[in-house]
């Protein structure tokens, strides 16, 4: 069963920008930002740069403070998860970089990234790096720290809500709960290398709520496993694309029925992976009321 929450409304959207243009003016030192400094490998030319989390994806889920920088920044660097309510931001005559990765297709290496970096801030641009999410959950911020901090950039970090702590609100339920789930286990579909695979009886727990990243391409392989660890098959699994948008799409089954569920309902990437008993907590959320998500719509789906 598919869902798609109701759309927003744009006056809101009106607001946040304005919001973020009485943010453009500089803070004082005591609103000053903690900075991470490296010894200088090489002399910069007093640029900086801020790696910032978009959040999910709405645009009234951005925090205050990424607000401001995009409202300041001389440079930004996004990805393709970054939509164009937020892009809007962005400080009119600012450069833009798109760097975005899809499954199979990377437009820039995560080297040239780091160099581009490295380059705009060593100009003295004041340069925000643009991610999706938060940028220290899956978004290889370790990589852009070291690059950064080999070429002794100022650096920020603005951290951003995560696309598990979206996903999870947009679809009414919580990510912990004292009665089903006192663990909570993000882990990356895709590892660094071919061989790198999850531990799968490890994660196979009753206790705990699990969230997978980019693991559409994955999602049966992740059911199968899960079940061969010892989960039984009609553990709750939920799929859900476009957390927080207007263009939502949320698949709920078991761990038995969501390979076929997935063969006959597409869903765009990238889409985020829930598994565990909290899922079946939508089944009474009033926030899928609020969506238009009727109370036999929930049961067919099986949350």
């Amino acid at each position: 069963m598919i869902m798609k929450p109701l759309s927003h409304e744009r006056g809101v959207r009106a607001a946040l920008r304005a919001v973020a243009r009485r943010l453009m003016a500089p803070t004082g030192p005591a609103h000053s930002p903690v900075t991470t400094r490296r010894p200088a490998a090489h002399p910069t030319s007093g640029g900086r740069v801020a790696l910032v989390g978009a959040g999910p994806g709405e645009v009234e889920l951005l925090t205050l403070r990424a607000a401001r920088l995009l409202g300041e920044a001389d440079a930004v660097v996004y990805d393709r998860l970054v939509g164009d309510d937020i892009l809007e931001l962005i400080r009119p005559g600012a450069e833009r970089y798109y760097v975005g990765k899809a499954c199979g297709h990377h437009s820039v290496s995560q080297a040239e990234i780091g160099t581009l970096m490295v380059r705009l801030a060593g100009e003295g641009r004041s340069v925000v790096r643009l991610k999706g999410g938060d940028p220290g959950v899956f978004g290889r911020m370790g990589e852009e720290l070291v690059a950064l901090a080999e070429a002794g950039i100022e650096t920020d970090i603005v951290p951003g809500i995560s696309a598990a702590s979206g996903a999870a609100a947009a679809m009414g339920i919580p990510l912990t709960d004292r009665s089903c789930a006192q663990r909570l286990h993000l882990v990356t579909a895709h590892g660094c290398r071919p061989d790198q695979a999850p531990d799968w009886p490890s994660l196979a727990r009753r206790d705990e709520t699990l969230v997978f990243y980019m693991g559409l391409s994955r999602a049966s392989e992740i059911a199968h496993s899960l079940m061969a660890a010892g989960l039984p098959a009609d553990w709750p699994m939920m799929l859900i694309a476009n957390a927080s948008l207007p263009d939502q799409q949320a698949l709920i089954g078991t761990l038995g029925d969501m390979p076929a569920r997935l063969a006959e309902t597409c869903l765009p990437s990238p889409c985020l992976i829930m598994v565990g008993r909290v899922v079946a907590l939508a089944a009474d959320s009033p926030v899928l009321r609020k969506a238009g998500v009727s109370n036999r719509d929930r049961s067919d789906a099986g949350a």
